[in-house]
């Protein structure tokens, strides 16, 4: 286990390095140059071209493709990731401030998710063909189905204007700073993130369930008068979560990228809703940052993965 761990954590660096290379060819194939988008329009009328080449020298851009991608990367090695071109703030400073909003709301979600999951999978499994095998099956197509921002806006019609429950957005209010003030706002927007991924994992778990429960050693195990609820939990659903597991473990870094549709609702300020900012005012270096950002997250999620299915099955032997 501890050599497969090694051998993957060796594989990452390469594939980190071409994932860097192509993020920074990204963004040098992107129209114009560090300096087009420090210096608006109607300045860069009225600057001469001297001028404009003793900045793009100053800056380093003219040198070849290669030498500035080896200085960029060794900046990122160092936690330099370069400025903002939209408001000249270090990026540093900007994924400092927003990840952790962005990464607690992702894991309230997919714990909410897992655990809503898995237990309604359960049942609608143990229940199959009954009236409530139905519902959460018509359920889960539903959440699947339905746009995120459409269950975020009636929920914010619901708890935080009918029965002002909740607020209606933000992280915090002024004048809080403890870590407990967060949770009445992050609940809502964490369970509407919840809700696809909760209807996938209810999915998957419901059909890993019965496919589990259909194999001879839960046979076996039900023929020694083990009790039912031990046949199913720890005979069938400890093999049925390998699946599920997967599914989460992949999930994770999409929730993070697809949190942006919940951030603008409830104003969350996070890495989706920079993401949009910087879109919008054409803010190169941060989006390729933020892109960067979620493509570690997959291959770490992938590792974790192997690990996990690895841990839960002791059929899987990564060793070999």
């Amino acid at each position: 286990m501890l050599a497969y761990v090694i051998r993957r954590i060796l594989i990452l660096i390469p594939m980190a390095l071409v994932i860097s290379f192509l993020v920074y060819l990204g963004l040098e194939l992107t129209p114009g140059d560090a300096v087009s988008h420090m210096i608006s329009p109607e300045m860069m009328a009225s600057i001469s071209a001297e001028r404009l080449d003793a900045l793009r020298e100053s800056l380093g851009l003219e040198q070849p493709f290669f030498v500035r991608y080896w200085i960029w990367l060794q900046g990122m090695l160092q936690g330099n990731f370069g400025y903002s071109t939209a408001g000249g703030v270090s990026i540093h400073t900007i994924l400092s401030d927003r990840l952790p909003a962005t990464l607690e709301l992702s894991a309230v979600a997919l714990l909410f998710s897992t655990i809503f999951g898995c237990v309604l999978g359960v049942i609608s499994a143990l229940k199959r063909g009954s009236t409530t095998d139905n519902v959460l099956t018509v359920t889960g197509m539903l959440g699947v189905s339905v746009p995120e921002f459409f269950f975020g806006l009636v929920a914010i019609l619901i708890f935080a204007l009918k029965l002002q429950w909740l607020p209606v957005g933000g992280r915090l209010l002024p004048g809080y700073d403890s870590y407990w003030d967060h949770v009445p706002h992050v609940i809502m927007p964490a369970l509407v993130l919840s809700i696809m991924m909760t209807a996938g994992v209810m999915r998957y778990a419901r059909s890993s369930m019965l496919d589990a429960l259909s194999k001879e050693y839960i046979k076996t195990a039900r023929s020694k008068g083990l009790p039912e609820w031990r046949v199913n939990l720890l005979h069938g659903f400890r093999v049925a979560l390998t699946p599920v597991i997967v599914l989460i473990g992949f999930r994770l870094p999409v929730l993070i990228g697809g949190s942006v549709i919940i951030e603008q609702v409830y104003q969350w300020p996070g890495v989706g809703s920079e993401f949009i900012s910087a879109v919008r005012s054409q803010d190169y270096p941060l989006v390729m940052m933020i892109a960067l950002l979620s493509v570690m997250a997959v291959l770490t999620a992938s590792l974790l993965v192997d690990i996990l299915t690895a841990l839960i099955d002791p059929r899987v032997r990564l060793d070999k």
